[in-house]
């Protein structure tokens, strides 16, 4: 299904633009744009997280890393 949305003329020549520079549809391109935007959000929610994790959380998050990466390096030498 297709559908029509309202841009100013400037707005969709730039994004035409865009696309053909690449090789890409415009529906192409603005699924591009739209997936880059939900990864630009989840990134900006994850560092918002972060920053509001607890100094207890980060130091028991750090340990359990810590102790990860310690098995799956001991795992790998005796592979």
């Amino acid at each position: 299904m297709t559908t029509t949305i309202k841009v100013s003329d400037e707005l969709r020549d730039r994004l035409k633009a865009q696309a053909s520079r690449d090789g890409l549809t415009l529906g192409a391109h603005l699924d591009r744009l739209a997936d880059a935007e939900d990864r630009r959000r989840r990134f900006a929610d994850m560092r918002v997280a972060i920053a509001h994790t607890s100094a207890a959380d980060l130091v028991s998050h750090r340990a359990e890393t810590e102790e990860w990466e310690s098995v799956e390096l001991a795992d790998a030498e005796h592979a």
